[in-house]
């Protein structure tokens, strides 16, 4: 009887060594798809970080109004009051920039808005360009999409010099961005300061300035950066434009990027690294 316990737990161990290199293979294997999923992340799920866009990417202030809009490539915080969104945020992904939707420049009222809506016309002569917080040309991977980045509640009033100068350029380059880290979170939108002025019959509030911010939170080293511009034609460079993202949540009130983890958060929020970001 003691051999046969001994044979048989001889047999066990054969079993148990295989079974062990087979669990240490499938857990390298994991580590493995774990980097390639941070470095490259899908557009429906992320092993690594939450999936920022199925929820708000901001928190806007409590003081101020906000009705959430969710379109299919973008998430809006409108402002009743201001006739324009508070923010839009969305995800930039790599696979995204090699769509062929084509723009419909067909500027639309938004059905979804609680109360009186903006209407194109009240743009029409006032001197103010109809300005994109998330552009149309991050909307090619999808007809839906591109469409509903004509709404005005993703529109601003942007003097034309920012919206044809370094607003296009920022957005040009939030796109080389994403080709070269594969995913980036982006909010954008107007900053009322003192601003009295509106234009067109339903008083669409002409911002002072503007901000954006842009996140890469997926690489091994996350970052992210922030601009601030004035709503005039005249524009500083690029470089001086950057300021850390913290900078704009204590001008604003809002709280950016809010699901990331803490350690994530701080890292992207409290510097800008402008040799990181091809500034000039």
């Amino acid at each position: 009887m003691a051999k046969k316990r001994k044979k048989r737990k001889k047999s066990s161990n054969k079993r148990v060594v295989p079974a062990i290199l087979l669990l240490l293979l499938l857990i390298g294997c994991g580590m493995w798809h774990m980097k390639q999923t941070r470095q490259n992340p899908s557009p429906a799920t992320s092993q690594i970080l939450p999936h920022i866009p199925n929820a708000e990417m901001a928190q806007t202030p409590a003081s101020r109004t906000e009705q959430i809009l969710r379109r299919t490539g973008y998430i809006v915080s409108y402002n009743a009051r201001w006739k324009q969104p508070n923010w839009v945020g969305y995800e930039l992904l790599r696979s995204e920039l090699q769509g062929s939707s084509t723009r419909t420049d067909q500027f639309l009222t938004d059905p979804d808005v609680t109360g009186i809506p903006a209407n194109t016309r009240d743009y029409t002569r006032s001197g103010y360009d109809r300005g994109h917080m998330a552009p149309a040309a991050d909307m090619k991977w999808s007809d839906k999409a591109m469409e509903e980045s004509f709404l005005l509640t993703n529109i601003c009033p942007q003097s034309p010099g920012l919206n044809r100068g370094r607003w296009k350029e920022l957005e040009e380059q939030v796109r080389e961005w994403a080709r070269r880290d594969s995913a980036l979170l982006i909010v954008c939108g107007p900053i009322v300061d003192t601003s009295k002025k509106t234009i067109g019959q339903h008083q669409i509030v002409v911002p002072d300035r503007y901000f954006k911010v842009v996140a890469a939170p997926y690489l091994d080293t996350p970052r992210g950066i922030a601009f601030l511009f004035d709503n005039s034609n005249d524009q500083p460079s690029m470089k001086a434009l950057a300021i850390p993202i913290d900078s704009v949540e204590k001008i604003t009130g809002i709280d950016f990027f809010y699901l990331l983890p803490d350690s994530i958060e701080t890292q992207i929020e409290s510097n800008i690294s402008p040799e990181l970001w091809n500034l000039n």
